[in-house]
């Protein structure tokens, strides 16, 4: 049987396949923006065709198909999600919006012109009601049902889609909520009603709150995506079982995902690091900077020592979301990125992108310069070979679109398509950097995995900028989201608040805590089929000194957490807050405040195949030669075949390797060796 991972990214459709014999193929079809099952279904045909098999056979074939989509984040961040109601305790509406007084994120501090934040759910939509639970979880005034009956009916009548239900101190009494709910379904069956305390039962209500209004934003888009999606799967011939990526870097069923669509945000960058993860073990590489550069953005993620970072401290845009998700750092930057001119008469490229429609200018629809446009003026990218020659590129309309930003300048084309390239690969080089400065490691001691359908033709140059000594390209690096999927493991992150001080810490209420997450987590993984003693379960804790506003992270071991393990925690405690910020303070008193239990399932064994070896030659890969750009400078440059390269065989810079599905640059002063799993190793 067959498994496919497939990425729906905000350019193209991404589709892996392992077949029987243990052979990865690779498929690439445009998304679909306004239906993107149309072009996850697109990519299996090509699929289907290159296994010369009909659509119902092929996909009768496979047992597994994993989905990560850009969906749920291109919503947030495009505003394009549902009208949504928010009913929240009596004088507590504007929670979200003052949030904590703070300034949005990626504003420099000195910037004063800046608009107001503007929420979600606009104040008219926002209605409190009576009802009030205490800070212990006791009932101080009961749900007014009559109230939350009325604010139902009003949302109804304004037209909203969804109701977000935040009530304060709902992850101790729950109940308020969960009436809050039934009273809505009664007297609003359409709407989606989505209740904080399902989707971040912890404290703090801004974060909660946000959380769920954003989740609820965004329910009624992921939930036709993913119903419309897997019914026309199974119309097709599937029979087999669907995975979503999720935000933490794990997968979960459908079924498991209505419901909680904010898990969705970053579904597929939060695949690529394991990916690396798996590459980096099999060559020996711990600590690799994962890059993935698409048509529409730039991901980054460190990867220190083989551990993928996760954070509950996130910003979409300028919400707030606490849930557990990869720590991605992400930009506008990729292929489709549009390159303009600012106030000052400086070229920029990106934020905004031409996406998959209308897509570069060279792709036939598009006007406005972008990276691709550059890229094939300066002849990194074959106009007769782009994605295996499935689409032909137009040199002359990329030039006509460089000529935009060219003649104001004073350029030539060739002279504005090298400033886009040097401009956009500072863009993606000064994220890295700031990634890692911020976390007090010098990017010299790191290695690059890239990925992405662009990130290949651009690695060498970012690496080249930042000293990074060796970029890897793996084989399958335009799918690289994709192949991270194959590497995750099935689960889920659970979260519970307890506040209380270590020396006054309630060892049963803990150890119940925990004992309800397990339970939560083993029904889950017995829904989907996985037997309890497959399920390995790991314990956590977010602990700080009393007086500290952030919490750090620490890991509790297996079994009942007694007097002397809570010794063993605080312990701990002072080793991870020196290890973050090298130094600790184990006189001052420390509190615990939410527990924490991550649930998986040890991902299916998979390996890339090895190819043929040859020798330090390359010369029986030589495809052709052509005329590239380096530095200003036209250079007759080798063009090797990717598909006959041999492990072993060395290119020396500058030359290029045409794979189907990306391009990969070696500027000179690199060596490019291919090693036994055809990754590229680039030294400079």
């Amino acid at each position: 049987m067959k498994r496919i991972c497939i990425d729906i990214g905000g350019t193209f459709t991404d589709c892996l396949v392992l077949d029987e014999s243990g052979t990865l193929s690779l498929f690439k079809a445009p998304t679909t923006p306004d239906n993107p099952t149309d072009g996850l279904l697109n990519a299996l045909q090509k699929a289907a065709q290159v296994y010369e098999q009909p659509m119902n056979a092929f996909l009768g074939d496979v047992n597994l198909l994993m989905q990560g989509t850009t969906l749920a984040t291109n919503t947030l961040l495009t505003r394009r999600g549902a009208k949504t109601g928010l009913i929240t305790t009596k004088n507590f509406r504007d929670v979200i919006d003052l949030r904590r007084g703070i300034r949005p994120v990626g504003v420099s501090m000195y910037n004063v012109f800046i608009p107001p934040y503007e929420p979600l759910v606009p104040r008219w939509l926002r209605l409190g009601v009576d009802e009030r639970v205490l800070y212990d979880g006791s009932v101080l005034t009961p749900l007014n049902e009559q109230e939350t009956r009325e604010a139902a009916l009003k949302l109804k009548a304004e037209g909203c889609q969804t109701v977000a239900v935040g009530f304060l101190y709902s992850y101790l009494h729950p109940e308020h909520e969960k009436r809050a709910v039934e009273i809505i379904k009664e007297v609003f069956p359409e709407a989606h009603a989505i209740a904080s305390h399902e989707i971040l039962p912890v404290w703090r209500e801004f974060e909660r709150f946000t959380t769920t209004v954003v989740s609820a934003y965004v329910e009624p888009v992921i939930a036709r995506h993913l119903t419309n999606m897997e019914s026309r799967l199974r119309n097709a011939g599937f029979k087999g079982s669907v995975l979503m990526i999720l935000a933490n870097g794990m997968v979960q069923t459908v079924n498991q995902c209505l419901g909680r669509a904010v898990t969705l945000l970053n579904s597929g960058p939060a695949a690529a690091p394991s990916g690396a993860v798996h590459l980096g073990r099999g060559i020996g590489l711990g600590n690799v900077v994962s890059v993935d550069m698409g048509g529409t953005s730039f991901d980054v993620v460190l990867v220190k020592d083989g551990v993928i970072p996760t954070t509950s401290e996130n910003w979409v845009g300028d919400d707030r979301v606490a849930i557990k998700m990869v720590d991605v750092h992400t930009i506008g930057a990729g292929g489709g990125s549009i390159a303009w001119i600012d106030s000052l008469g400086l070229l920029r490229v990106g934020p905004g992108s031409a996406g998959a429609d209308p897509g570069p200018a060279c792709y036939g629809k598009g006007v406005e310069p972008t990276t691709t446009d550059a890229d094939l003026v300066l002849g990194y990218l074959p106009h007769d070979y782009f994605l295996g020659g499935d689409i032909p590129l137009d040199v002359d309309a990329a030039r006509r679109a460089i000529k935009k930003v060219a003649d104001p300048l004073g350029m030539s084309v060739e002279e504005a398509a090298q400033s886009m390239f040097t401009t956009i690969n500072h863009v993606m080089a000064d994220q890295i950097t700031a990634v890692l400065t911020k976390r007090g490691f010098d990017v010299r001691d790191f290695s690059m995995v890239a990925g992405g359908g662009a990130g290949p033709v651009h690695a060498a140059a970012m690496a080249q900028a930042l000293g990074i000594p060796t970029v890897v390209v793996p084989s399958v690096a335009a799918l690289y989201s994709a192949y991270g999927m194959f590497a995750m493991d099935i689960g889920r992150d659970y979260a519970r608040s307890y506040i209380s001080r270590a020396d006054s810490l309630d060892l049963d209420k803990v150890n119940a805590l925990y004992a309800e997450m397990e339970a939560e987590a083993y029904a889950a993984f017995a829904d989907m089929g996985v037997a309890k003693d497959s399920v390995s379960i790991t314990r956590s804790a977010d602990m700080r000194y009393v007086g500290q506003f952030h919490e750090v992270e620490v890991e509790i071991s297996a079994g009942a957490v007694s007097a002397d393990g809570v010794k063993d925690i605080l312990q701990a405690f002072h080793r991870q807050h020196e290890r973050l910020f090298e130094f600790s303070m184990p006189f001052l008193k420390v509190e615990f405040s939410t527990f924490r239990l991550k649930a998986s399932s040890p991902k299916a064994p998979f390996a890339l195949k090895k190819i043929a070896t040859g020798g330090k030659d390359p010369a029986a890969a030589l495809k052709r030669r052509r005329k590239c750009i380096f530095s200003g400078t036209s250079v007759d440059t080798p063009i090797y075949d990717g598909e006959r390269l041999l492990a072993g065989n060395v290119i020396e810079g500058p030359a290029i390797i045409e794979e189907r599905t990306t391009t990969v640059l070696v500027p000179a002063g690199f060596r490019c060796t291919v090693d036994e799993l055809k990754n590229y190793v680039l030294q400079q």
